[in-house]
């Protein structure tokens, strides 16, 4: 069984954001550390979401694919999830209420914190990024055109994390989430929602593990020394286009 109270991570956001986009770990390698989580697949190809032990692929169409356990990820943030607080949400609320409502119920903002969110949503908007060829561009590049989807009456799960601000650099400080519709079909990373009625489930963790990737040419002749705290903002807030 997965060691509880922890995060594992693989690479850094920071890697991500300079183009490092190669995979490190397989999928299957991952499961052994967690059974919830979020991230990316080799080369960029789509959201990684990892939920109830499984993963799922959601590519640049906004649907939802199995990868093969083989297929390796450079970049993301998992845990055994053992949810420790959990309340009812049962008023209309958006993303920036439902942040609100966690902060609060998980106030020590210097702990990491695991988030499962499940319910019936008016609108969820995501988005997805296509698999990249070398050389690889920069992700906020990636990002400008990244196709977006708003998902309208829809039922699923919303899974990420809130990392503390000092994270910066290594993860991606504040919220980072990802969506899978209930019937499987359709997902991404979370631009914004709005929750008619659901639970949140929460854990805080205090413990964290980074697995550096090692072996990866173009993370060790990568420069990592710049601030991209603007680029991360870029890439978190979308500007892509609305297809579906």
């Amino acid at each position: 069984m997965p060691p509880r109270d922890i995060i594992f991570q693989t690479s850094t956001i920071d890697a991500l954001l300079a183009g490092v986009y190669d995979g490190d770990m397989t999928c299957q390698c991952l499961l052994k550390h967690s059974d919830l989580g979020i991230g990316t697949f080799d080369r960029l190809d789509g959201e990684l979401v990892l939920l109830d032990g499984r993963i799922y692929q959601v590519k640049a169409d906004g649907k939802i694919y199995l990868p093969d356990p083989s297929l390796k990820t450079p970049f993301a943030t998992v845990c055994s999830f053992s949810p420790e607080k959990l309340f009812s949400i049962s008023n209309s609320m958006d993303y920036d209420g439902i942040t609100a409502l966690i902060d609060r119920t998980a106030s020590n903002q210097n702990l990491f914190c695991a988030i499962r969110i499940t319910g019936q949503f008016k609108a969820v908007k995501t988005r997805s990024v296509p698999r990249q060829s070398k050389p690889y561009p920069l992700l906020r590049e990636v990002t400008v055109n990244q196709p977006e989807f708003s998902l309208k009456d829809i039922t699923g799960t919303i899974i990420g994390f809130r990392c503390p601000a000092y994270a910066r650099g290594i993860n991606v400080p504040g919220y980072h989430m990802h969506f899978i519709s209930a019937d499987r079909k359709q997902g991404g990373h979370v631009l914004n929602c709005e929750l008619i009625n659901g639970k949140c489930e929460l854990e805080e963790l205090s413990r964290y593990f980074l697995r550096l990737p090692e072996h990866t040419k173009e993370f060790s002749e990568k420069d990592l020394s710049k601030d991209r705290t603007k680029e991360l903002k870029d890439v978190e807030r979308g500007g892509g286009k609305i297809v579906q």
